[in-house]
């Protein structure tokens, strides 16, 4: 009798419950609702058909999560099997969804999956994916390195940003009278021009200086110190040229790098010590308490927004957020592991194939914009590259670091193409140099893997 103890509650208590809700959902239909008016539906939270459902934003999103993932990862694993970043495979991913490619094949297959109201969406959850890298990347700093090179790294960002920028200029002078657009003062082309030529892709530098194991060595830790001295000033640099642009004052230029030098003083003069003290008392055991998370993870995502308020970039927040973390390895090594995963495997990935997916690269259908394009390339090589390595060498690097420094630096990727839409959507630049400049951003950023190889090589010999 006992083994049928349960049957029997069951059938004493659910089924009558069960009777009863069948009983009242028969009743209810003689009901009247009453005047109340009713509450919009949202016509895309759920359609009769494929279709339908297609459209809603979330059910889009997850989708567009699984194609760009997907498609990142497996060109990802083919560039990196051919010795490239596998952020270029990222990247090739974007442009190959875009209208370069799926576009040009098949225009209704883009726009069914990847419609125009969509990528805002999109836009904002890859921006989340980068500012958790960058955190990484701040948390892998290890300032006892960059003490007794602070002198060096200050010497080679200013070298490698002014000479580039001085050879931008130079050129923006040959090419302002045939290729600038009616209009466009010479003095907000040059400027322009300069940025182009002498910006370093912070993001996509980490993560080629992550790949390869380079964050813990000075050539790698000094790059990464210079590409954020870089594009911050940067960052400055085009504020003063959109406020030259826009005919405007250049005071907000000049308190962005007020605003900047306070900002970076205050996170690791008075926020790093505090976290420290919290670590002493919150973190034990290898393993930090829900409370100390917290104050990172609120620390993070607002040290993010008050770079962005500056006008600096919600990145360098993150990255900074990371620097001003307690020095303990094992502090870091915790939040390195819980952020990771997430950020590199899934997140990430977004960033890069979103900018790819919007960029267009056109066909320049004449041979002398191919040579203007070989010449721009050249000149980009020699100051970023070159200036970069002459100016680690003449401050006591090795040759083998300066010039993996000078490979490194030369790296532009993305951040290099979200200026250069900057510059276009300004007027500045015409479609056919904006094309030139994507291409230019583009072969540098693949210049660096079989560059760091040779180099790499050719010391080994030694």
């Amino acid at each position: 009798m006992q083994k049928y103890k349960s049957f029997v509650v069951y059938v004493l208590l659910v089924v009558p419950l069960l009777a009863g809700i069948a009983w009242l959902l028969l009743a209810g239909k003689t009901l009247q609702p009453s005047a109340i008016p009713a509450i919009v539906k949202n016509e895309t939270a759920g359609g009769s058909n494929f279709i339908e459902r297609l459209q809603h934003p979330l059910t889009m999103l997850l989708l567009q999560i699984v194609i760009v993932i997907t498609s990142a990862k497996f060109l990802g694993g083919i560039f990196k099997k051919a010795g490239q970043p596998a952020v270029i495979g990222e990247i090739a991913a974007g442009i190959f969804l875009g209208p370069s490619l799926l576009g040009w094949l098949s225009p209704e297959i883009m726009h069914l999956l990847f419609p125009s109201s969509s990528l805002g969406t999109l836009q904002l959850l890859s921006q989340i994916g980068l500012i958790l890298f960058m955190f990484i990347i701040g948390l892998e700093v290890d300032l006892d390195v960059f003490k007794s090179k602070a002198s060096a790294a200050v010497v080679i960002s200013h070298v490698s940003i002014v000479f580039p920028y001085f050879l931008g200029v130079v050129l923006a002078w040959f090419m302002f009278s045939h290729y600038a657009p009616t209009g466009t003062p010479f003095s907000a082309y040059a400027l322009f021009m300069g940025i182009a030529m002498s910006i370093t892709a912070f993001p996509v530098l980490a993560r080629i200086i992550k790949e390869r194991k380079l964050t813990r060595t000075t050539s790698g830790g000094l790059a990464i110190i210079c590409a954020a001295i870089d594009d911050v000033s940067a960052w400055c640099l085009l504020a003063l040229v959109i406020a030259i642009a826009k005919a405007g004052s250049i005071n907000a230029a000049l308190m962005t790098i007020t605003w900047s030098l306070i900002y970076v003083f205050v996170m690791l003069l008075a926020v790093k010590p505090l976290l420290k003290k919290l670590s002493d008392k919150r973190f034990i055991d290898g393993r930090a308490d829900i409370t100390f998370s917290g104050v990172v993870f609120v620390t993070l995502v607002t040290s993010a927004l008050v770079a962005e308020l500056i006008g600096i970039h919600a990145l360098f927040g993150a990255f900074i957020a990371g620097v001003a973390m307690p020095a303990s390895k094992v502090v870091r090594n915790v939040f390195i592991d819980k952020v990771e995963d997430v950020s590199v495997t899934l997140m990430l990935p977004l960033f890069f194939a979103f900018t790819g997916l919007r960029t267009q690269i056109g066909i320049l259908n004449d041979s002398h914009l191919w040579v203007l394009c070989a010449g721009v390339i050249v000149i980009a090589v020699t100051g970023k590259f070159a200036g970069s390595a002459i100016a680690a060498r003449l401050v006591g690097q090795s040759w083998k670091d300066s010039l993996t420094i000078g490979a490194l630096m030369n790296t532009r990727g993305l951040m290099e193409l979200i200026v250069l839409n900057i510059g276009y959507d300004l007027g500045i630049l015409t479609t056919e140099i904006f094309t030139i400049l994507v291409l230019m951003a583009l072969i540098t950023t693949l210049m660096t893997g079989p560059a760091l190889n040779l180099i790499e090589a050719a010391f080994q010999k030694n």
